[in-house]
């Protein structure tokens, strides 16, 4: 059951959404820390725990604040108020520095970034996109913290500028009735069922996603389709063809109207490679030593009409 153990910064049971998951989680056992970026006795785990690290639950509050400069789907990325998942995607990035920060970590010092956020947005002269997604997914961390919620309704307050986040989630029902000004973007991401089971694991299914974005979208919020990672098995273009097909086929006619894609090409490292096949020695092998030439990924948005 999620989470397992909690590892908490004192300092973070002093803000409300601290005070909230300290309710919510009573029963489960807490364990006082520094910093939640460095857990020494996480960091020296073996590569073989890494499935179990990602039932723990880390909170504390965010130090780091400083946007980075994006100009694709974005202007800026923005530490947010999650990093990490308790899902496993065998390629995310995060996989790298798995003791440190690929477990699920929660930020309870939302009001600060908000406030940075809408400082921003409305001293801007044009409007800004700004992405609060590029570290966790804002869908599966609104179950635990309602967090999404908030952030859609608070922005909403502000004059100018947009957010957006992807997801490969289906938990959307909480948000169809608020009101988000328009200020939303909402990136499904999505891929080809087999892989869907295969390699992201713990995820929604593509049906229920495809759905999930009709939803979004009938709710007025903004939406684009991110078909990511793409990867390169023996069958692909059978795989990829299939897939367009069903979006084709179960996309409401208003989303492919107004919906934007991107496509991303997976990049994956031997780093990853070492950890997965310690951690899921029975997973598929997406090592391809003929494809994979170390180069970053490219990216890559298309507008519909």
């Amino acid at each position: 059951m999620f989470p397992d153990i909690i590892y908490y910064e004192p300092k973070s049971l002093e803000y409300d959404l601290g005070k909230f998951l300290k309710d919510k989680y009573q029963d489960r056992t807490w364990v006082e820390i520094e910093n939640h970026n460095n857990i020494e006795e996480l960091r020296s785990n073996s590569n073989t725990e890494f499935g179990k690290m990602k039932q723990h639950l880390i909170i504390g509050t965010r130090k780091t604040h400083k946007y980075v400069a994006n100009h694709k789907v974005s202007d800026f990325l923005v530490p947010y108020t999650s990093s990490g998942c308790s899902a496993t995607c065998l390629y995310c990035y995060l996989v790298c520095n798995y003791n440190k920060c690929s477990y699920l970590r929660i930020f309870v010092n939302r009001e600060q970034m908000m406030g940075k956020l809408l400082k921003t947005a409305n001293s801007a002269v044009n409007d800004l996109t700004f992405e609060i997604g590029s570290n966790s997914d804002l869908v599966l961390e609104n179950t635990i913290t309602g967090n999404l919620e908030w952030t859609i309704t608070e922005f909403a307050k502000s004059k100018k500028g947009f957010l957006t986040f992807p997801t490969k989630f289906d938990m959307v029902e909480p948000f169809l009735n608020l009101d988000h000004r328009g200020r939303i973007l909402v990136r499904m991401s999505v891929n080809p069922e087999k892989i869907i089971q295969r390699v992201e694991f713990g995820t929604s299914s593509l049906k229920n996603r495809i759905k999930a974005l009709n939803q979004m979208c009938e709710a007025g919020y903004r939406v684009g389709l991110l078909i990511a990672p793409v990867i390169l098995l023996d069958d692909w273009k059978k795989q990829y063809e299939e897939l367009l097909e069903q979006l084709s086929d179960e996309l409401t006619p208003k989303a492919k109207k107004e919906l934007f894609i991107e496509i991303i090409f997976m990049t994956y490292s031997y780093v990853h490679r070492a950890i997965n096949k310690e951690a899921f020695p029975n997973a598929m092998e997406l090592y391809d030593q003929t494809l994979m030439t170390g180069e970053a990924a490219e990216s890559t948005a298309i507008e519909v009409r």
